[in-house]
């Protein structure tokens, strides 16, 4: 394969600028922010709630903040410093114990408390339930090789790191509340304060009331819910904390963070920390507000709930690339994030990279697979598709690599598992999703009698093809088998021009031969299968129906 040659930096700048691809559009928007504001570094930040297990969700706002970065130094040439800053608050109280961790008594009794305080539910690993979450947050960014720098809430509160900018809260107290308060509920607004002591006999993160604040000392004082004592701490230090809302805007202002994009369920969040950004003199980021992504049921995915997918989980059937598409495609649109959805992504992205090469500079910036690698896809050659692999499996039942390899090389002579180790990893992945996902639903269904005739006159046709029979030509001859009623499709026209053939067909052959409801073309498959093999399959599908008909 020919290298391809790549664009100075200046031409891929100025093919950038004109791009509809959604991550340049939101780079184009920080660019115009900077002759606004200009700034020798821009700050990307994505946040993080350690009250769950990290969950696909966490992913894709990571990997999109990236494509966003990336596509940033394109049209800066990588002139201008940028950092990304992964965000963990793991100073929020515990609200409610999650489904999906163990040891939940233990987690009840620390309701309430910093989750950087309550003890580790899964083992005595970690110091805390945080540093366990963040933990995992950080070894599943790190299996990416995402470009990042952790941050823990902890860890800037205690330190001193926000001070200056807490102190600003407490100086423009009234502004502040002047902001949420018509946001809020009128039993809630009773008893707002931004600012959460943290009680130094309990360890709970209060939600009570403040009597007073003041400005000169630095301090808010409150009635404890227990002693009724008046107590007065600092809001500095990491004696309190601020409710989620001024919390985003504090940090936005004490980092400086220039983009963060967000969940839409998060829009009014948004808007209102932006007016408190603004209060306290800072310039709220750029962004926008992504659709949510929904379970099997349609529900949003919930990282207390354990609903929907997990990074594991993916990956146990698909690659890190595929995962990667699903996240750039269509970000402002609901998705549907479940195990149905893999086998397509699997197989769009290698389309996707199989295309690059022949498209030109301004094309390749709109393929997902430029933004996926930062400008730089890989060649991969992948002789069959995933939904092939599928079939394969299902049509032979053999669950282990080597009988698939043994098609692949009678197909694609040449080809192993060493000189395709992309293609053999994906080999791994259909044999745990057909295990996990086909295998259990299969049903094979009866044949008309129509349908009998068809499959008979299919066979009889393969059994006459020339030994060495390409794709092409098997495909042919299932397209001219389907040219009958009730398969003919009059109205739709072949690529060469001849009658179509009705999607019923191709539904029927893999309904009644495979016990699925889809699979890849049927040509392709037979091509790898073995003709003879497919003349065995039909044989058998003709049998085992014959006595009820």
């Amino acid at each position: 394969m020919s290298t391809i040659e790549l664009p100075s930096p200046s031409d891929l700048r100025a093919l950038a600028e004109q791009s509809n691809a959604w991550p340049f559009e939101q780079a184009r928007a920080l660019v115009a922010r900077l002759k606004k504001a200009p700034k020798d570094e821009v700050l990307f930040e994505t946040g993080y709630g350690p009250s769950g297990l990290p969950h696909i969700g966490t992913f894709g706002e990571v990997a999109r903040t990236t494509m966003v970065r990336h596509a940033f130094r394109v049209l800066t040439e990588d002139k201008i410093k940028t950092r990304l800053i992964a965000f963990s608050d793991d100073m929020d109280g515990l609200r409610k114990v999650p489904d999906n961790v163990p040891n939940k008594a233990m987690l009840e009794s620390h309701l309430g408390k910093p989750l950087s305080r309550i003890p580790d539910p899964f083992s005595n690993e970690f110091p805390s339930f945080a540093a366990h979450n963040n933990a995992r947050l950080r070894a599943f960014l790190d299996t990416f090789g995402f470009d990042y720098e952790f941050a823990s809430a902890t860890d800037y509160y205690t330190s001193g790191k926000f001070d200056a900018a807490l102190l600003r809260v407490l100086e423009r107290f009234d502004q502040v509340m002047a902001i949420m308060l018509p946001s809020l509920r009128e039993e809630r607004a009773a008893s707002y304060s931004p600012f959460l002591p943290i009680s130094p006999t309990t360890g709970v993160v209060l939600q009570v009331p403040i009597v007073e604040h003041d400005k000169k000392n630095g301090t808010i004082s409150y009635d404890d819910p227990d002693t009724k004592e008046r107590v007065t701490v600092p809001v500095t230090g990491g004696h309190c904390k601020l409710q989620w809302k001024p919390d985003w805007a504090m940090r936005w202002v004490a980092l400086g963070v220039d983009y963060e994009m967000a969940g839409k369920d998060l829009i009014d969040s948004v808007k209102l920390s932006a007016q408190i950004c603004k209060v306290l003199g800072g310039m709220p980021p750029e962004g926008f507000n992504y659709e949510l992504f929904l379970d099997d049921k349609g529900q949003k995915i919930s990282k207390s709930k354990g609903n929907g997918l997990t990074i594991d989980e993916w990956l146990r059937y698909a690659s890190p690339e595929s995962l990667s598409l699903f996240m750039y495609r269509e970000p402002k649109s609901a998705k549907r994030l479940y195990f149905d959805v893999i086998p397509r992504n699997v197989d769009d992205y290698q389309q996707f990279l199989d295309g690059y090469s022949r498209q030109d500079a301004k094309q390749r910036l709109g393929n997902p697979v430029w933004h996926i690698h930062a400008g730089h896809p890989p060649h991969v050659d992948m002789p069959v598709t995933f939904q092939l692999l599928l079939t394969l499996v299902s049509s032979s039942n053999a669950e282990n690599a080597e009988t698939l390899w043994g098609f692949i090389g009678r197909y694609r002579p040449g080809v192993t598992p060493q000189t395709h180790p992309k293609l053999d990893a994906m080999v791994g992945y259909a044999i745990n999703y057909y295990r996990d996902f086909v295998a259990p639903t299969k049903q094979f269904r009866q044949p008309s009698e129509t349908e009998r005739v068809a499959l008979q006159d299919l066979r009889d046709a393969l059994s006459q093809l020339p030994a060495g029979a390409s794709a092409e030509d098997i495909q042919n001859v299932v397209y001219e088998i389907g040219r009958r009623e009730p398969f003919l499709d009059a109205v739709k026209k072949g690529k060469d021009g001849r009658p179509g053939v009705s999607l019923d067909w191709f539904n029927m052959l893999y309904q009644v031969l495979l016990g699925q409801e889809k699979g890849p073309r049927f040509g392709s498959f037979v091509a790898v299968y073995g003709v003879q093999n497919a003349i065995a399959m039909i044989d058998g599908a003709l049998a085992r129906t014959s006595d009820g008909l």
